[in-house]
């Protein structure tokens, strides 16, 4: 049968953030348990680069690693998904590093920072090209991970937004909420993270970002909660036009009930609950969630196809080792959440 899967628009998508390695033990094995360590390439706007990648978009990964082995190698694992690469700078340093253990039944997985002084969280505007890596751009990818780096941080991402801003072209802000790093530094996450929010056009985040944002709770439940979350956060923020969100509910550490929503300031569609079993690696799929909804917003989808997008990439990424989501648009095509036979 002829693929009959939308052809990605013209232009491209840019996405900025810290390249990072992940290390970590064999699954399910413990720290404690193991003397080597398995090695994967990711970070939040990069498993999303490598998502829209993958599925035929073209991408550009604006940011800066390590002038090493280390740094080359994390290039080279995300320019092997399609992503342009060009505009990675290269810094004298180390590079940012996370390491995972992977939860087994009810021991859910645990993540150990080490990124404090990376070549990334120590660069400033200047060594990177934002204002080319931008021009021309549908759309900058970004998030609140870089600012919870600290001050230098802050700095970066303020001029990833000033720059797609002079430029014209909108933002789409994963809220990233990541309490590890901004407890690290004397920081104010909910100013911060508002200030850069005011500039995007989409927002990744459900009710409990936006209580961050807005430091109000919300006192709905299900549906009516994420809506009035919504309608507070379009009302603060005038450019939002989207907001994309998912609710996870946890069985086991391998069996997870995910529903996915977006809301447009006029309408909204939220998925069923979808039953995910099987889990091979629960890390990147937020992100892969991300890219499902950005995939149909580039090609002029509704909310309902943003969501259903979304959520089905976020149930494949589920069963791929790693964080980069290597999922064509083929693939998600032809998504059953039966899961399906061999396909021969």
């Amino acid at each position: 049968m002829a693929d009959t899967t939308p052809a990605p628009v013209s232009g491209h998508i840019t996405c900025f953030g810290e390249l990072l390695l992940r290390l970590s033990p064999p699954a399910p094995r413990l720290m404690a348990q193991c003397d080597l360590l398995e090695v994967a390439v990711g970070g939040a706007e990069a498993n999303v680069a490598a998502g829209l990648a993958m599925l035929g978009h073209t991408v550009k990964f604006c940011g800066l690693v390590a002038d090493s082995p280390l740094g080359a190698k994390a290039r080279s694992a995300l320019a092997a998904t399609g992503v342009q690469t060009d505009c990675i700078a290269t810094a004298t340093g180390r590079m940012g590093l996370y390491f995972l253990e992977a939860g087994a039944g009810l021991r859910p997985s645990a993540i150990t920072y080490d990124r404090a002084g990376s070549a990334f969280a120590e660069a400033v505007p200047e060594m990177l090209d934002l204002p080319g890596a931008i021009a021309g751009a549908r759309l900058l990818h970004t998030g609140g991970i870089t600012p919870a780096l600290g001050p230098k941080g802050v700095a970066l991402a303020r001029a990833a937004n000033a720059a797609a801003l002079a430029a014209g072209v909108p933002i789409c802000f994963d809220g990233n909420y990541r309490p590890q790093l901004w407890d690290a530094w004397d920081s104010n996450p909910a100013e911060i993270l508002r200030e850069l929010v005011q500039d995007a056009t989409i927002l990744i985040g459900n009710h409990r970002d936006i209580s961050l944002l807005l430091g109000k709770s919300f006192s709905g439940e299900g549906e009516d909660r994420r809506r009035e979350a919504s309608e507070a956060a379009f009302a603060e923020f005038p450019k939002i036009e989207l907001i994309a969100s998912t609710a996870r509910h946890l069985v086991t550490s391998a069996h997870h009930r995910i529903s996915a929503r977006v809301d447009s300031r006029d309408t909204a569609h939220q998925t069923d609950e979808m039953d995910v079993t099987g889990i091979v690696d629960r890390i990147g799929t937020g992100d892969a969630f991300a890219a499902g909804v950005l995939h149909q917003w580039l090609l002029g989808g509704d909310p309902k196809a943003m969501a259903e997008s979304g959520l089905a990439l976020a149930a494949l990424k589920h069963t791929i080792p790693g964080d980069l989501c290597l999922v064509s648009a083929a693939e998600l095509s032809a998504f059953s959440r039966c899961g399906g036979d061999v396909r021969r």
